[in-house]
């Protein structure tokens, strides 16, 4: 199936076994096991001097919950999003779509260039 920007839209089976991997974040585990990403607001020289003139920090903490802090924590590019999906069922035994869930999170945090396939 071919998506409206022409780019192949691919199978559950093949979704299975792509390798997310986690792009080049600072990220830190708290107390409670949950995982805080550290973003920058900006990349460019412009905002980043822009953030010290208005003395605000560059970066931004994003809190993911206990089933995005599992996710991104197998985001390491040797686990497939099936192997995953098995550990979060395992996790989750009760939670209904979980496959569904994992897959939207997996494609929001590639669109926002969190990870990569």
């Amino acid at each position: 199936m071919i998506n409206k920007n022409n780019k192949k839209i691919p199978t559950v089976e093949e979704f299975n076994n792509y390798k997310p991997i986690r792009l080049d974040f600072k990220w830190k585990i708290n107390d409670n096991g949950l995982v805080a990403i550290v973003v920058p607001k900006f990349n460019s020289k412009i905002g980043k001097n822009f953030c010290k003139f208005i003395k605000k920090d560059n970066d931004f903490s994003a809190n993911l919950d206990k089933l995005g802090s599992i996710v991104w924590s197998n985001c390491d590019g040797s686990n497939s999003v099936k192997k995953i999906l098995d550990k979060l069922k395992k996790e989750f035994p009760d939670e209904k779509n979980i496959d569904q869930r994992l897959y939207i999170f997996l494609q929001q945090m590639k669109n926002l260039n969190y990870i990569d396939f």
